[in-house]
């Protein structure tokens, strides 16, 4: 078993929790700038993903990252409705009980479905938006090894039991080997059976048929991505996704032409992790040079 003293030095960031549903709900929340951060993660990852940015940024401008419930150091109870649109109920709470206004959302994965749920709820609490891989839009190319862990008798083996998915999305999902540190943060919230109970649900959530309980949800916020046409938009993109191709890419220019864009061609899925030093230093450019402008 990872004990979080293990890690502790790579994520020394104090705890704090809101109450949601009776579960305690895990965010980061360092730096007092005039300016928030909001940083939203999605599958197989937690807080941690965030880590530099956190101690980049934070120095400047207030950074704030959840753990969704059920993931990194949040609770994960095994009975809770791990949907699309409970996910965007919790990051809602939480903005709301932080009396945030007027934040950069950065979102990476599953993450960006999240964050746009709540932009498009929220449009005037939004100044600028920092995309990392992902799509907040139905697609008709599901990546076919997400697929496999999707197979109702056999995910829950695998997700849970062995631990496959986790230990696959970090291999495939970096080009450059992880040191050992990391990939214990990586895996430190999801050791037990009990504790991998939101990788599997965040599988099955993906909305790829109308007929799923996700899609419409997943549709309101693709129909209310024209809200952000003119707010500043930055994109950072890890060509060799092994999630995300780069057709998504071209969608996210295609809603968003005044996007600022970084392809970094030898970044996977975990850009952050491949090319971090670079990604951080696009963003304080972008943050730096555009005004903040809340979508109306």
């Amino acid at each position: 078993m990872i004990n979080f003293d293990e890690i502790q030095s790579e994520y020394p960031f104090k705890p704090n929790f809101i109450k949601i549903s009776a579960h305690n709900y895990h965010y980061v929340d360092e730096g007092k700038g005039e300016e928030t951060l909001l940083m939203v993660h999605g599958s197989t990852t937690w807080s941690f993903m965030y880590r530099n940015l956190i101690r980049e940024f934070s120095p400047d401008y207030r950074v704030i990252a959840p753990d969704h419930l059920g993931c990194g150091r949040s609770d994960k109870p095994q009975d809770f409705p791990y949907r699309l649109e409970t996910h965007i109920d919790n990051l809602e709470n939480l903005f709301f009980s932080l009396n945030l206004n007027k934040v950069t959302l950065v979102l990476h994965d599953w993450g960006t479905p999240i964050g746009m749920g709540l932009a498009v709820r929220h449009p005037d609490k939004i100044a600028r938006l920092v995309i990392l891989n992902s799509a907040a839009f139905s697609t008709s190319w599901p990546p076919l090894k997400l697929m496999f862990f999707r197979i109702p008798w056999l995910g829950d083996k695998l997700v849970r039991n062995l631990n496959l998915y986790l230990n696959a999305a970090l291999r495939l999902s970096v080009k450059k080997s992880l040191p050992a540190i990391v990939q214990k943060g990586f895996r430190f919230p999801y050791q037990t059976y009990e504790d991998r109970i939101a990788l599997l649900r965040f599988i099955r959530d993906v909305p790829i048929d109308p007929e799923h309980i996700s899609f419409e949800v997943l549709l309101e916020i693709e129909h209310g991505l024209w809200m952000f046409r003119e707010t500043p938009v930055c994109v950072i993109w890890g060509m060799r996704d092994w999630r995300f191709s780069p057709r998504c890419l071209k969608r996210w220019k295609l809603y968003y032409p005044q996007a600022q864009v970084l392809q970094l061609d030898k970044a996977g899925h975990y850009v952050l992790e491949d090319e971090g030093g670079r990604a951080a230093a696009f963003m304080k450019d972008f943050i730096r040079n555009s005004t903040a402008t809340p979508a109306v």
